[in-house]
């Protein structure tokens, strides 16, 4: 005859079995948590610069949802025990210095790093959504958290872009500056 287990052996066999790693999940969690970070530093620094000008409430209103969006993924970093990225003091910086850099440069330069920003965030939450999508498995909230989080994002490109990023000067070399240091990133924090 079989002895029962004690129930907290139980309690710790379904604890630990409900508990599995999944290694894309940190990264997906780890990358957006760093350019989470890095985007709300970038507003911070555009607000320095630009926030008692006529496009301070605009880009306010663009920051205050960055750091609804660097919250959720600081909950998720601990609910699901991620590591974050070690760069995070470095994104700290970078992120501030290029938002009150590019705004240094005039509202159109801001408003052109917002649109080089967001257009590969969107594209970097679009192929995370597939992934995530992918696997039967797939923790809704995170879904819907992505896909929210992506509209914003997107919102905030085309806001960019009604406001002037285009006229920018030198707005294709800077954008594409901006997009490939945004790039490398993302690569970097998915890992280290």
């Amino acid at each position: 005859m079989m002895r029962p287990q004690p129930i907290l052996q139980q309690m710790r066999r379904a604890h630990s079995a409900a508990w599995k790693k999944n290694p894309e999940l940190d990264k997906i969690i780890r990358v957006d948590h760093a350019g989470e970070l890095g985007a709300d530093r970038i507003y911070a620094g555009q607000m320095a610069v630009l926030g008692s000008t006529a496009e301070g409430p605009l880009i306010q209103h663009m920051w205050e949802q960055e750091k609804k969006h660097r919250e959720k993924f600081e909950e998720l970093i601990c609910k699901y025990r991620v590591r974050p990225t070690i760069m995070t003091p470095l994104w700290n910086v970078a992120g501030f210095v290029l938002g009150a850099g590019t705004a240094l440069l005039g509202k159109e330069a801001a408003m052109a790093c917002t649109v080089a920003v967001e257009t590969v965030i969107v594209d970097h939450y679009n192929d995370q959504l597939r992934t995530l999508m992918a696997d039967p498995h797939v923790d809704k909230d995170i879904l819907e958290t992505i896909t929210r989080f992506r509209d914003e994002e997107q919102e905030h490109h085309d806001t960019g872009i009604d406001h002037g990023a285009e006229q920018a000067p030198f707005y294709k070399a800077l954008t594409e500056v901006i997009k490939a240091g945004c790039k490398v990133a993302i690569t970097i924090s998915k890992t280290v």
